[in-house]
């Protein structure tokens, strides 16, 4: 069910066996879990069930390091999470993304792909996916179009990879009806976490201090936390709960914060296809993403060039995915973006500090872009391209400088202090992006497809104002088995805290060159199956649930009833009482 905090008795505590602060990707799986197993769980999110100014605020911070986008249209503070604004993309980690590889440092997971696989096949279910295959040639198989072909590979080093893309699932509506009427989850809105307290030696997370931005205050108390609020607010959170440990909690070896990954994003180049040689949709972002010409039993899909293990062995390279990119007519200008964000508008994305009106305006002012710019993506025409350049995304290296850090100044509504986000990124990656581009435009000379011209290569120089970040934020609450090495072990519990477990990207010890998604809820599976195992509860991985209908309920009201419920003292269970 879901509980409006803000209607919540003053000073309430709520009592519960699992407590999940954030309602995002993670934490909304973790929830489900629970609910089909009969656990008592209670959900804390920040936000409402759309965007609203004053939350997302909360998640403004400073950037100290290279230009990052962070917050403001990157990320969503309300029911759902991220999962309110991701593109769908999924595909699992290579094998060698959980290696330890030597010219890697802090490289590798304590488990190898094996340990997650039975949990990735199980997020096609929960992400919506197709079959749990991702071979090249049985979707150029099944898809059978020849504008979808696969591209001789003639170097050896590098190979053609398939992501599938989830529709894709917004966790916060396509799992609201279920949670509205689940009779073990409770789920806060408006209710955000303020301090991580823990006992006298820190060890044992005793409660929750819980607030809204409308003045309430209640205290959650549970026998397991877990929190999963994002890869820069996990650390926030723990950082700012320093009221035992003055340096935060599970920081003793000053690893909360840092690690901080992204993955970086940049084009370089022109390509010009020989005669003859068609488009074609399976390799152009443009095209083949959430394209319906480009899928195969209702699942759309897309297709990267990365290069071979043996390949980044020998040149000592992180991972990279690769992919061409057409740019169409108008694209870029001030009419495009106008129209691009008017559309973002209508969907109701996050956009702060812009205009509606003043976009409409922009427009008028370029009809011709406009236009040609939005024909060209409503119809996908060929004549209306005006260049073609590569794109890639490369791992990012695991580096303890790149880090979330506390503002010594600046405090949010409830004088909470801000983060500072400073993201680098050294030679290494440079040197990814350089080779990566190099090796795919011998790839297209070689097979007679296209002559590519690239870009003044970047190792050594300054970063280029070009650079992207992709909003996946990873890795500052490592998961490594040493506390000298990692803030969560194996099974994402904080070092040295008995009841304290963390969800999410912010646990991944390296990133491969894969979209994170459907790795953050493969990990939420199975950190789901670890807590039932803790509590004595069959694991979900085979199947086996608790019959929530034979177990005690905690209904305070009946959920079909309402969606979001307003709760009184007077109507509460003894799962709850006043403090």
């Amino acid at each position: 069910m879901f509980i409006d905090t803000r209607t919540v008795e003053q000073n309430t505590v709520v009592e519960t066996t699992i407590c999940i602060i954030g309602g995002g990707v993670a934490g909304i799986t973790l929830a489900l879990e629970m609910s089909r197993a009969g656990i008592d769980a209670c959900m804390l999110e920040s936000g409402g069930f759309g965007p609203d100014d004053a939350t997302r605020d909360l998640y403004r911070g400073e950037n100290i390091g290279l230009p990052y986008t962070f917050a403001d249209g990157s990320r969503s503070r309300y029911f759902g999470g991220s999962s309110n604004c991701w593109g769908g993309w999924c595909r699992p980690l290579d094998p060698w993304d959980f290696e330890k590889r030597d010219w890697i440092p802090h490289s590798g997971w304590p488990f190898g792909l094996d340990e997650l696989a039975p949990y990735y096949a199980r997020t096609h279910e929960l992400l919506k996916l197709g079959p749990q295959n991702f071979d090249p040639a049985y979707w150029e198989r099944e898809i059978g179009r020849q504008d979808v072909r696969r591209l001789p590979l003639a170097t050896g080093d590098m190979r053609d990879t398939v992501a599938q893309f989830s529709p894709p699932v917004r966790f916060g509506k396509v799992y609201r009806e279920e949670l509205s009427h689940s009779t073990r989850v409770r789920v806060f809105l408006h209710a955000n976490v303020l301090s991580i307290d823990a006992d006298a030696q820190g060890t044992t997370i005793s409660r929750l201090k819980v607030g809204t931005i409308s003045g309430r205050a209640i205290t959650v108390t549970a026998k397991i936390f877990v929190l999963a609020t994002g890869g820069i607010e996990n650390a926030r959170l723990l950082l700012a709960s320093n009221n035992v440990q003055a340096a935060g909690l599970g920081n003793a070896n000053d690893l909360v914060g840092r690690y901080f990954m992204d993955h970086p994003r940049m084009m370089s180049g022109k390509v010009r296809f020989r005669p003859g040689i068609a488009r074609n949709k399976l390799y152009d972002i443009k095209y083949h993403y959430q394209n319906v010409a480009v899928s195969a039993h209702g699942t759309k899909i897309s297709s990267q060039f990365a290069p071979k293990q043996e390949w980044m062995e020998r040149e000592k390279l992180l991972n990279s995915r690769v992919w061409l990119y057409s740019k169409w007519y108008g694209e870029g200008s001030a009419g495009s973006e106008a129209l691009i964000r008017f559309k973002e508008a209508l969907m109701g994305k996050d956009q702060p500090g812009r205009s509606v009106k003043r976009d409409i305006e922009t427009m008028i002012a370029h009809p011709l872009h406009t236009v040609g710019f939005g024909l060209t993506r409503l119809l996908q025409w060929p004549a209306l391209i005006t260049d073609v350049t590569l794109q890639a995304i490369v791992e990012a290296v695991p580096n303890p400088d790149s880090r979330v850090t506390l503002s010594a100044d600046k405090r949010d509504h409830f004088g909470m202090p801000r983060v500072r986000v400073e993201w680098r990124l050294g030679d290494q990656v440079q040197r990814t992006f350089d080779k990566t581009f190099q090796l795919l435009a011998k790839e297209l000379q070689m097979a007679n497809v296209a002559d590519v011209t690239l870009d003044e290569p970047l190792e050594g120089r300054t970063w280029p104002a070009k650079l992207e970040g992709t909003w996946h934020h990873m890795g500052t609450t490592r998961m490594h088995d040493s506390p000298r090495e990692g803030v969560v072990d194996r099974d994402c519990k904080v070092h040295g805290i008995s009841n304290l477990y963390i969800g999410g990207s912010s646990v991944f010890p390296t990133v491969g060159a894969n979209f994170p998604t459907i790795t953050i809820a493969a990990l939420s599976l199975r950190l789901a199956g670890h807590l039932m195992r803790q509590l004595d509860v069959p694991d979900a991985v085979g199947s086996t649930r608790v019959d929530a209908a034979n177990s005690p309920t905690m209904s305070l009201h009946t959920p079909s009833q309402v969606d979001t419920l307003p709760i009184a003292a007077s109507t509460l269970t003894p799962m709850m009482k006043e403090q």
